[in-house]
């Protein structure tokens, strides 16, 4: 264990280190965080950026009474380490351990569970309100990236925070980035902020000359005040926050800690809200994340050396590959087509499109309720929008794909990635709600395709229906087995994989694969079963489930999803209202949220492995067996 490491074991241990110390502290830290998660991958770049950061926001705390609100989260890595939680790094992001992001039940130093962008400053502002409510004296920190001020929640909390009139203090952690670099006018502003040093240097030649005249300087401070606020205005255009209300104190080093504990000590006096604008380098300290801080940004296993892959890459396509390349293609033969990301070009594999179409492709940032908006008003405007979001920030977005899609019957595309369940990063980015939020939007028409080759078809098809689509597909390897099933593609229309007799397993998009190994299972037992892939989950192919009604006397559905609300509710529900002699089997995933592990563990765990399944369908099989 590192020396000065070694004596952090608890909140506020920080406070034992001497500040000649602070340099060798923040390289350990770093070096901890690198060794760490070079062996259990997770996220790396942005934890590096903030080490300092969290070092200075510590001494000025007193944890757990204090509290401190991480946007986002993935970049609390260092203040896990400082509230004495090093030694379950050993499992990050593992089955069990750690996890990647703040939990209130992990730590009582974690003040709020984050996992999505843009909410810290309305958390802290409840949590200032409350403090105020009970009389309390707690210091409240929001720690919000420039990436997140792209999302227009973030705006809502600024307009109220300016009524505050006890102290809140919001740091503005400045990495000109949120995975990808940032876009948009809040990026050009704080750009602008970052590079005008004519405000700095002067404000700083000011205040020298006046500490330097006794008596006087005092008074004649006071009386330029206002000029100072020219100034402001002069040489930073816009102050943005000041106009607001909420007080602006930066540009400042971000790694440079005696400076910003004299900023935070200092905002900590102030009787409302307080923007401390800090810039910081993202992935600082380690070289091949400086140079390459979004390929660094979530991360597998790697070698610290080089920060290679400790596993060969796998060769084989992911669903996102498939989507890339098919999206691109069409839009060749397609001029109306465009694309949309909430700056995610690379994660959702538009950043080809955005390089052979640049004129058709639009990342708008953290802002997936503008995205679906705008893609909205561009179908409107005779486009052809395909809107690339994983699934677990399509949630963000739910009233603007009712409101403005479907109520208006637009023809945009919803290509949800990672839909289904993710894996290390746990509650807060599982895919699993939305077939469930889904379902009861009219006139939305919900596609999961079993192979590679069929979301290829799923796509052309999207493009030219009439009306808005969703298809729906996990994160990994794109399934390439059932190549000699290629019917083609007909609205509601699903496809027989096999016919058998007495069950009959109806699956959607990744559980087709799962259906044929529960297949193989029940095979050697002496079954000869049906397996159908549905592709349509809405509107559901009702012709295949009147022919299954009439030879089996058992339906199973499968879904990557909750089970509540979602596909398989609505199959029990058709086949109730017409033979309740039947017995529908929903298979899926519980009413609640899945904790971070690998994708087979979770699936074991929650009962959608082909082995849980099959163990389900026998003894459903039997019990209604019993009953005849």
């Amino acid at each position: 264990m590192e020396e000065l490491l070694g004596r952090i074991n608890q909140p506020n241990d920080i406070k034992n280190i001497d500040a000649c110390d602070y340099k060798r502290l923040a390289w350990e830290i770093r070096r901890f965080i690198v060794k760490n998660t070079s062996r259990t991958g997770g996220h790396l770049s942005s934890n590096l950026g903030v080490v300092e950061l969290a070092m200075a926001i510590h001494l000025c705390c007193e944890l757990p009474y204090d509290q401190i609100i991480w946007d986002v989260g993935h970049q609390s890595y260092a203040h896990k380490i400082l509230t004495g939680r090093k030694k379950e790094f050993a499992k990050l992001r593992q089955h069990g351990g750690i996890s990647g992001f703040p939990k209130r039940a992990e730590s009582a130093c974690d003040a709020f569970n984050t996992g999505h962008s843009s909410t810290s400053i309305s958390a802290a502002i409840g949590l200032a309100k409350a403090r105020d409510i009970r009389d309390g004296v707690q210091k409240i920190f929001a720690v919000i990236g420039d990436g997140a001020l792209s999302g227009g929640m973030a705006y809502e909390a600024l307009n109220n925070a300016a009524r505050l009139k006890s102290n809140l203090i919001i740091v503005l952690n400045d990495n000109q980035m949120s995975i990808s670099r940032n876009v948009g006018g809040m990026a050009g502003y704080l750009g602008n902020i970052r590079t005008n040093t004519n405000y700095m240097g002067l404000k700083e030649d000011i205040e020298n000359i006046l500490k330097k005249m006794p008596h006087a300087g005092e008074k004649i401070t006071t009386s330029i005040r206002g000029f100072k606020d020219v100034l402001k205005r002069v040489f930073i255009p816009g102050m943005l926050f000041e106009d607001m209300g909420i007080k602006y104190i930066g540009p400042i080093d971000g790694h440079d800690i005696k400076k910003m504990v004299s900023a935070f000590d200092g905002a900590s006096k102030v009787k409302g809200a307080v923007l401390v604008h800090v810039c910081t380098k993202k992935g600082k300290g380690y070289p091949p994340a400086e140079k390459n801080p979004s390929s660094f940004h979530g991360v597998a296993p790697f070698f610290v050396r080089d920060g290679s892959a400790r596993k060969s890459k796998d060769e084989k396509e992911t669903y996102t590959d498939i989507f890339s390349q098919r999206i691109t293609e069409l839009a060749k033969e397609d001029k109306k087509i465009t694309a949309v990301t909430a700056a995610m070009p690379a994660g959702t594999g538009l950043a080809k499109f955005a390089k052979k179409f640049p004129e058709r492709f639009f990342d708008v940032g953290i802002a997936e309720e503008h995205a679906v908006t705008f893609a909205a008003g561009m179908a409107a405007g005779g486009l052809h929008p395909v809107v690339a979001i994983y699934s677990t920030f399509l949630q963000r977005a739910y009233d603007q794909i009712l409101h403005d899609v479907c109520l208006c019957g637009l023809n945009v595309v919803f290509v949800v990635d990672r839909a289904g369940i993710v894996g290390s990063d746990g509650e807060t980015h599982q895919g699993i709600f939305d077939i469930a939020f889904m379902m009861p939007m009219p006139g939305l028409t919900i596609m999961a395709p079993k192979n590679s080759w069929e979301l290829g078809e799923m796509l052309l098809f999207a493009v030219k229906h009439n009306g808005p689509v969703a298809i729906r597909y996990p994160r990994g390897a794109a399934y390439t087995g059932f190549s000699g099933h290629k019917q083609p593609l007909e609205h509601g229309r699903g496809e027989w994989i096999e016919k058998g007799q007495d069950i009959v397993l109806l699956a959607a998009g990744s559980m087709v694969e799962t259906a044929m190994e529960v297949h193989g299972i029940l095979k050697e037992k002496g079954f000869n079963i049906s397996v159908a892939n549905m592709r349509f989950l809405k509107p559901f192919d009702t012709g295949l489930l009147e022919e299954a009604l009439k030879g089996h006397s058992l339906l199973v559905t499968l879904e990557e999803g909750v089970v509540t609300g979602g596909f398989g509710q609505a199959v029990a529900r058709w086949v109730n209202d017409r033979d309740r002699s039947i017995k529908v089997l929903c298979t899926g995933l519980p009413d609640k949220f899945l904790e971070h592990g690998s994708v087979d563990i979770l699936k074991d765990k929650y009962g959608i492995s082909a082995g849980k399944i099959a163990g389900r369908v026998l003894e459903a099989y039997e019990k209604e067996k019993g009953k005849a």
